[in-house]
């Protein structure tokens, strides 16, 4: 099997994690070069023993590399796409893929005018903790899921340079935001029906610092989406109700717990606690008689890792594991938690 040559345009923390660890692991494609507007990060690329372009316009002429991996500054992913799919090249796009539905809109008329093909880096349908909670999900481990809360928080601020800048793209909704939303909608696969949100200003940015939305599915599966770089105290990065249980995982380390009903005892009346300077049985524990702790297991993901994938949709007419329409959807939805934020108002969707 001779494998796909893929140049990667912008060679900064992503392109260089492509070249170094996605695409350097692969047995299905191969970083063929480089291509930076910095002459530095050129340099770079060549230090780390690729050969480097001195414009796009010479990788698009260059008849050996099949695919570009697109991993430069948000606003730029248009542009870059548009000319890699009419000079004949697949692409690879990392995320948010546009600025606008419109923008995905031209790429995708493009990608089909052209037959090429157009995928979007969605990686982190591919973490532990994502695959761990999709397969409560899934396998109704906790019963039937009502609620879903998940959160990444930071205490650094917005990242990087272009990163606090509104004309490329900047903001934590259009960072981490968009992986959390990808997540959720690919986890429970149906229409949003309800969105409310609010963003975060609170250190100084053009863009926001945080954000916070309210999603109710169609079939009324409620979630908490937060992203948060003020925070110097976490909140567990999942927390997951079901009628017949409650797991969290704390962090990417995967800490964590699930607690079920122990169904194979009478009920024992829970204990009342003192509460401040009260008593309560409702907010007591439930007595040690009727639940139990499971231990958090792995999951390995049921669907090819992404670079396999591509090839494979590439040469072997595959299904995409990330579709366009998937991520048409999550930029809608960005769009809404937008509206909702500056509206103060409570999007009903189509």
């Amino acid at each position: 099997m001779e494998k796909m040559n893929f140049v990667i345009v912008g060679y900064g923390g992503m392109g260089g994690y492509h070249a170094r660890e996605l695409i350097g692991e692969n047995d299905y494609v191969q970083t063929y070069g480089v291509y930076d507007i910095k002459e530095e990060r050129r340099e770079q690329a060549r230090k780390d023993g690729f050969q480097t372009y001195d414009t796009l316009n010479d990788v698009l002429a260059d008849d050996d590399v099949e695919a570009i991996l697109i991993a430069t500054p948000n606003n730029s992913h248009h542009e870059i796409a548009i000319k890699s799919l009419r000079a004949g090249k697949h692409v690879v796009c990392e995320k948010p893929v546009t600025m606008s539905v419109a923008e995905l809109d031209d790429i995708l008329a493009v990608a089909e005018t052209t037959q090429r093909q157009f995928m979007v880096h969605q990686n982190r349908r591919w973490d532990n903790d994502f695959l761990i909670v999709r397969e409560w999900y899934q396998q109704q481990m906790l019963g039937e899921v009502f609620q879903i809360e998940s959160r990444v928080h930071g205490a650094n601020g917005i990242p990087g340079d272009w990163r606090h800048l509104k004309e490329y793209g900047g903001g934590m909704l259009l960072d981490w935001g968009v992986h959390l939303l990808d997540q959720l909608l690919f986890l429970v696969d149906q229409p949003i029906k309800r969105v409310y949100s609010d963003l975060s200003y609170v250190l100084g940015d053009e863009v926001d610092d945080g954000f916070t939305a309210w999603l109710t599915f169609g079939n009324g599966v409620k979630a908490h989406v937060e992203v948060g770089t003020s925070n110097f105290v976490k909140l567990p990065r999942w927390y997951v109700k079901g009628y017949s249980g409650t797991g969290q995982i704390n962090d990417w380390d995967l800490s964590g717990k699930i607690i079920v009903p122990n169904e194979t005892t009478e009920r024992v009346a829970p204990t009342p606690i003192k509460a401040g300077q009260g008593l309560t049985k409702t907010m007591a524990p439930p007595s040690e008689e009727m639940t139990k702790e499971l231990p958090i297991l792995e999951v390995e993901a049921d669907f090819p890792e992404f670079y396999r994938n591509f090839y494979e949709v590439v040469h072997q007419n595959a299904t995409p594991v990330v579709k366009n329409d998937e991520v048409r959807q999550v930029l809608v939805l960005i769009d809404a938690i937008f509206e909702s934020a500056m509206t103060g108002k409570i999007i009903e969707m189509n």
